[in-house]
């Protein structure tokens, strides 16, 4: 290997499914939930698995997790036991689990578990338009409808102009080292919504590459529905 081939990043997919997702009201994790013919989380392992671009895909549960043995396949896919209780405490987890095995320069991305529109297509253009920008990217959409904002008693009492507004999506991509200094360094895990966020709190600028609303994420027993309509048309 030439040295130039070396200091290649290599992409690197991390899932984490540690959420037991109360909103969802099933009775059972929702990343579990059977959409279009299989559970929701393995549509997103699915993704990555067809990918070329990606090196590994990791998935991140609970240590009493008793359901994903039987979901993940036997190759491509490393399974870490490391669930914290919030989203950014396991992935924080994960990454020092992974510490010796991931270079500070690879590329490490998270992607919500309940997203199972994920495409081998958006994520050749994530890791295509992040490019080798410092502070990294994400997958987001930009607004399009009139924005208001709530006073009491659900009445519009502002409207909010729209323009450079974006709502962010997953797989959210940035440096190993980068990403686990961003976390490490959080200083109000509650305000720190998405990755991205942590990274923004350190002063830079993660770059918005647009995403597609087949992306969304499976958050109330109603998006279930539409996310089968656009599985159905893959």
């Amino acid at each position: 290997m030439t040295v130039a081939a070396s200091n290649r990043p290599r992409y690197f997919a991390l899932i984490p499914a540690a959420g037991v997702g109360a909103r969802m009201e099933a009775g059972s994790p929702k990343q579990y939930l059977p959409i279009a013919g299989k559970p929701m989380l393995r549509h997103a392992v699915d993704a990555f698995l067809a990918s070329p671009l990606i090196a590994h895909t990791y998935i991140v549960v609970s240590a009493e997790d008793g359901q994903i043995d039987g979901l993940v396949p036997e190759q491509g896919v490393t399974v870490l036991r490391c669930g914290g209780a919030t989203r950014m405490e396991t992935i924080l987890n994960a990454l020092q689990a992974l510490h010796g095995s991931i270079a500070a320069h690879d590329q490490v991305l998270v992607h919500d578990a309940a997203r199972p529109g994920l495409t081998p297509a958006l994520i050749a253009k994530l890791i295509n338009e992040v490019g080798e920008h410092p502070a990294g990217g994400l997958l987001a959409l930009p607004v399009v409808d009139t924005v208001k904002r709530a006073g009491p008693a659900n009445v519009s009492a502002l409207t909010v102009p729209r323009d450079g507004l974006w709502l962010a999506q997953t797989p959210q991509m940035f440096s190993y080292a980068l990403l686990h200094r961003a976390l490490s360094q959080a200083s109000d895990p509650q305000a720190i919504t998405d990755d991205a966020s942590a990274v923004e709190a350190l002063g830079l600028a993660p770059r918005l590459v647009e995403g597609h609303p087949r992306n969304l994420k499976v958050t109330l027993p109603r998006d279930i529905q539409t996310a089968e309509l656009y599985l159905a048309h893959s």
